[in-house]
């Protein structure tokens, strides 16, 4: 049977390297599991391989999209099911890598097919969002959908307002239509998460931020300052320093932000990865020796 080793674990853990050593042992292909690096206008804020990286092993949804294109888990799902049947054409093993979980499930277990919901709708809750802020979308969420408010990802404007959205224009909490059903896959999947002491990734986390400013994270998002109403623009590095521009932070205070908020991203995503209960957590280094052992 064909197999699919999954890398995943919180951003600066290592994921991207790892997943390259892999794939060049098996001498096969790389697809990314990460919402933003498909953007091929975006390239410093979203840490996106470099063009070395990419000429070693070919990685699918790494520049595929547009920030103007309505990219979506069920988008990815079939994209990334694609993807697989030709990796699988040539080889016996594909690696997935990246830190989007949800990605992952949706490639892994498939997602819910869901009732298309009026566009009117969606418009006016992000143009509301967009003036008003999170805390507005945090506040419609609690009064309309109180199961998404205790359940539900209410740090994350995005899946606020799906799910806003589905209330209104289907009048039933998302979570509840939810059925949470497997589909079941063609090909194995191993899945791995990297472990990493938690005071060594937030200085990598933070290095990384001082690095993306020093080759040019601030004149990437000023040239993106047009777009930055964009859903896809919504996402740390980004969206704070288009505050910076906008005279709400110093200059400073917008770096200490993103790592801030970088930071507590990599949390939610440890979290995330230990709840799944189908990841193996352990070191880079265990990761590679257990998948080339168990492939020998």
């Amino acid at each position: 049977m064909k197999k699919l080793i999954v890398i995943a674990g919180p951003t600066a853990s290592g994921k991207t390297d790892l997943a390259i050593q892999i794939a060049q042992y098996f001498q096969t292909e790389i697809i990314s599991a990460d919402s933003r690096q498909c953007y091929k206008e975006l390239k410093i804020g979203v840490a996106k391989p470099s063009d070395e990286q990419l000429n070693k092993v070919h990685h699918y949804f790494i520049n595929s999209h547009s920030i103007l294109d309505d990219v979506s888990v069920g988008l990815y799902e079939k994209y990334a099911l694609d993807s697989l049947q030709e990796i699988f054409i040539k080889n016996d093993i594909a690696v997935c890598v990246g830190g989007t979980g949800l990605y992952i499930k949706a490639l892994c277990e498939g997602i819910d097919t869901m009732p298309p919901i009026d566009e009117k709708i969606i418009d006016q809750i992000e143009l509301n969002y967009s003036t008003k802020g999170i805390k507005w979308l945090q506040d419609e969420i609690k009064i309309k959908d109180e199961l998404f408010f205790h359940e539900g990802e209410m740090s994350n404007p995005a899946r606020m307002i799906r799910a806003l959205s589905f209330m209104e224009g289907i009048g039933e909490s998302i979570l509840q239509f939810r059925k949470k059903e497997i589909k079941k896959r063609d090909f194995e999947i191993h899945s791995y998460a990297i472990e990493i002491e938690r005071g060594i990734l937030y200085q990598r986390i933070n290095d990384r931020v001082d690095f993306m400013i020093k080759i040019g994270l601030e004149d990437e998002v000023r040239s993106l300052l047009n777009y930055q109403t964009l859903k896809s623009l919504n996402t740390v590095g980004y969206s704070e320093l288009f505050k910076y521009f906008n005279h709400e932070f110093n200059l400073n205070e917008a770096i200490e932000k993103i790592k801030q908020h970088s930071r507590n991203y990599a949390k939610r995503q440890i979290t995330w990865f230990k709840n799944q209960g189908n990841y193996k957590i352990i070191s880079a280094e265990a990761i590679f020796k257990e998948i080339i052992d168990r492939h020998q």
